[in-house]
């Protein structure tokens, strides 16, 4: 049964795809509630995955491994795998896919099977992209989460839905077409596509491992997004529907940070290690960027998108420090970011649902009239922050460490330079994330309108309060995280130090 595990968290969203197919297109309750029920069980299925996993091993484990195309030479296997640096995004996509489906309940009224039937779809292609093994594999399921974002996007979002879902979909293709002639050339000229296989082989000279490198980069820094190629992102966030913007923002972005760390560092360990100043600048030129844009906003929403820019930056700084202190916060804060970002989103979703607003000038005293909404609303906003004592200060403080002493690793980071630069852009987050909050809640209800807003109901709590209990669950004891994640990571750092030392 172990064996099948993978199998089962990956495609058991597909059996909820195959239901809904029977489904009317006028029962849009019977369309949550399959959806739901389908999400649930493969967030219990992801769980019994966690309980077979080993901790202290840090191999793949549960592997999947049999031929898959093996015409004309060609040696491409179906192999799938989990380790200690995929399973907590594993688990972050499960368990944020049924409290994105819960909070459609009322937001989404429009062709809700077929809704129901593209999200279970991206539910799928993500936890394939986590578990895939094989170079072709990847591709395959990196694309295909292209489709059902696309359609989420173009079919549900706001005005100019189709604007924000053809730039999603073209940025997102143009860096794919780079990583795919990567991967053609990879599996052609080692014999294989299998991932473990080619990291073992290594041997690629170093002049090709930085073309490689950058062309694995392209796709994987405009899905972060990485500054300068962020621009699709906003758009995407403001005109996708509120559960769209959560496993966009929560699952979706996590896929390029993944990459880097799944592909670019073992596969390339030369190219990482020589071209680890340049990412780490690019980091944080975007953590600083994505905070001062995010202040002049007056759409909540568009603030919170050009804030993602600003934490993933965070998490590229800590990936690419190359030492077991920002590779492990980084990852952890992969989950942070899913967590109060996707818990952000959804709280913009309910305050537009009663207002059909989301600027900031229409709001004000808001803690009067919906104190619940409010203190959760500011929780979320402190773990944003990276306030000590809830999830985000782990991941940040964790990351900072790892920068300031990247120097040690043997790498080019300008470690004591970035690390400060980075530690501003946690005080510039403060500044956006109170301003907004201030702007929203605090001073007196000046507009009609907001006095006679209810306050959150039952689900709308009930779709919340997981989210609340992992960000302080992660900022109180962060050790059951942090040792999932150890073993694996200094596994992937055993590869750099041969590359060091042939860059000196």
């Amino acid at each position: 049964m172990e064996n099948i595990a993978l199998l089962l968290v990956t495609f058991f969203p597909l059996v909820g795809v195959l239901v809904l197919l029977f489904v009317k297109q006028d029962n849009k309750n019977a369309a949550r509630w399959v959806a739901l029920i389908t999400a649930l069980v493969t967030f219990g299925i992801s769980l019994w995955v966690l309980s077979l996993f080993d901790a202290s091993n840090p191999d793949l484990q549960l592997e999947v491994n049999v031929p898959w195309i093996t015409v004309a030479g060609w040696n491409i296997r179906f192999a799938m795998g989990i380790d200690g640096l995929s399973i907590l995004l594993v688990l972050l996509t499960t368990f944020l896919t049924p409290i994105s489906i819960l909070s459609t309940w009322s937001a989404v009224e429009e062709r809700v099977r077929d809704f129901m039937l593209f999200f279970l779809m991206l539910e799928t292609g993500m936890t394939g992209v986590f578990l895939a093994q094989d170079l072709f594999l990847f591709y395959v399921f990196w694309e295909f989460t292209l489709v059902p974002m696309y359609f989420l996007i173009g079919i549900w979002g706001g005005a100019q839905r189709m604007y924000a879902a053809v730039k999603f979909f073209l940025y997102t293709m143009a860096g794919s077409i780079l990583m795919l002639l990567a991967i053609l050339w990879l599996g052609i000229n080692q014999g294989t596509f299998y991932l473990p296989d080619l990291i073992a082989m290594g041997g690629i000279p170093e002049n090709i491992q930085t073309w490689l490198f950058f062309a694995f980069a392209a796709a994987f820094a405009i899905k972060v997004p990485m500054w300068p190629l962020h621009s699709w992102l906003p758009d995407a966030h403001v005109q996708a529907p509120t559960a769209g913007s959560v496993i966009l923002a929560g699952v979706l972005l996590k896929m390029g940070t993944y990459g880097f760390l799944r592909f670019n560092i073992p596969l390339f360990p030369a190219a990482a290690v020589q071209w680890a100043w340049l990412i780490a600048l690019l980091a944080v030129i975007g953590i600083l960027y994505g905070a001062a844009v995010s202040y002049p906003q007056s759409d909540v929403k568009k603030l919170v998108a050009y804030s993602s820019v600003s934490h993933l930056g965070f998490v590229m700084l800590g990936l690419f420090a190359l030492n077991s202190q920002g590779i492990q916060g980084a990852i952890l804060q992969m989950i942070n970011h899913g967590i109060s970002t996707g818990a952000l989103f959804l709280l913009v979703g309910m305050i537009y649902e009663r207002r059909h607003t989301r600027e900031m000038d229409e709001f004000g005293g808001l803690w009067k009239v919906m104190p619940v909404y409010a203190v959760l609303t500011l929780i979320v906003t402190l773990s944003s922050m990276g306030l000590p004592g809830l999830n985000g200060f782990v991941g940040e403080f964790t990351i900072l460490l790892g920068a300031w002493g990247a120097g040690e690793a043997g790498g080019s980071l300008g470690s004591v330079l970035y690390a400060g630069f980075a530690a501003a852009g946690v005080i510039l987050a403060a500044v956006y994330m109170l301003y907004m909050f201030q702007k929203l809640f605090l001073g007196p209800v000046t507009k009609e309108e907001n006095k006679s807003l209810k306050d959150l109901n039952w689900r709308e709590i009930a779709t919340l309060v997981p989210l609340l209990v992992l960000i302080f669950w992660i900022g109180l004891y962060p050790k059951p995280f942090f040792n999932l994640i150890a073993p694996a990571v200094e596994k992937l750092l055993e590869v750099l130090p041969a590359a060091t030392a042939a860059l000196h």
